[in-house]
């Protein structure tokens, strides 16, 4: 049933697309299986070269987080795991999750008839002094791990971050960190690792650093809520990009920020494809009609931006 509704409403999204912006296979030489438009629930997205594959969407679950909370706990079980849900019938397979914001326990209840293997799990470590309530220890990244896959009843992570790294020596300043993450990769403890940037600086030394597996990036078409102007970072999440490492894409909508300007909306998620350098778009959406509306716009969006934007 789940993947009949997915069908149906990639089905409908695309008939939108065509009206919108003429028919997709307009172009004789073109045919479906080499479609001109994004499908916004693309399935099997490499993630650089991790191994992993992943959906086009993922959810986020961090609006407005911290003290591990986020809007999306503050709405409840029932909503919350009630919106998990549709993202998932809709075709969303990725979940972003993180110990500063509280959402490990809220998953896999909302999605415990789903084989685990069927959707992606993202989580990042906080190792910053506070943020985390009444944690105030921060113990090693195996103690901290153990503790995740109890909350997430889950044998393994997809993908483990170091949360918000701000500083260019970050590599050097959580090197035992990373070292503990190495081992419990080795041990298929977690599949892949990596960091969520946020500095410029600290975005260079992922493009640079061997370790990293994959980097969350802030970028839109605006520099909202980015860690500088889109062509200062672009540059470097191409180089991350052809480093073969996975790039994950958060804040498309500025925060929220353009949650209500369509325009903005819809030129923030074709410059943001049409980069032709980001795997995976993560957005905090909070309705089902949030999770609609964007996957309308990327339906809308050219593919071939994205292949002017990799020859260039």
């Amino acid at each position: 049933m789940a993947m009949r509704r997915r069908e149906f409403l990639s089905r409908s999204i695309a008939g939108v697309g065509a009206v919108a912006l003429g028919s997709r296979w307009a172009w004789g030489a073109e045919t479906p299986a080499t479609p001109r438009y994004f499908d916004p629930y693309e399935q099997a997205i490499p993630l650089g070269k991790t191994g992993l594959k992943l959906s086009r969407l993922c959810l986020g679950t961090g609006m407005r987080g911290g003290g591990r909370q986020s809007n999306h706990t503050r709405m409840g079980a029932e909503k919350f795991q009630a919106l998990i849900r549709y993202s998932y019938e809709h075709g969303v397979r990725v979940f972003d999750l993180a110990d500063l914001y509280g959402t490990h326990p809220y998953v896999m209840p909302a999605l415990r008839q789903i084989p685990r293997k069927n959707f992606t799990v993202i989580s990042k470590i906080w190792f910053r002094p506070g943020g985390l309530g009444d944690i105030t220890e921060r113990p090693g990244a195996e103690v901290v791990v153990e503790r995740f896959l109890k909350e997430l009843k889950t044998d393994y992570i997809d993908l483990l971050l170091l949360h918000c790294v701000t500083r260019g020596k970050w590599n050097e300043e959580l090197a035992e960190y990373m070292t503990a993450l190495d081992k419990l990769k080795q041990k298929g403890v977690i599949r892949a690792h990596g960091v969520s940037c946020h500095s410029l600086d600290a975005l260079k030394t992922a493009a640079a650093e061997p370790w990293v597996d994959s980097v969350h990036v802030r970028i839109n078409a605006y520099g909202t809520k980015m860690d500088g102007k889109p062509e200062e970072v672009a540059p470097v999440v191409e180089q991350i990009h052809k480093a073969g490492k996975g790039v994950v894409g958060m804040k498309l909508i500025g925060e929220g920020e353009f949650r209500h300007d369509d325009e903005k909306k819809s030129r923030s998620v074709g410059y943001v494809l049409g980069l032709g350098t980001v795997d995976v778009l993560n957005v905090g959406f909070e309705k089902p009609e949030e999770v609609d509306d964007f996957a309308k716009r990327v339906a809308q969006t050219p593919r071939a931006a994205a292949a002017v934007a990799q020859e260039a």
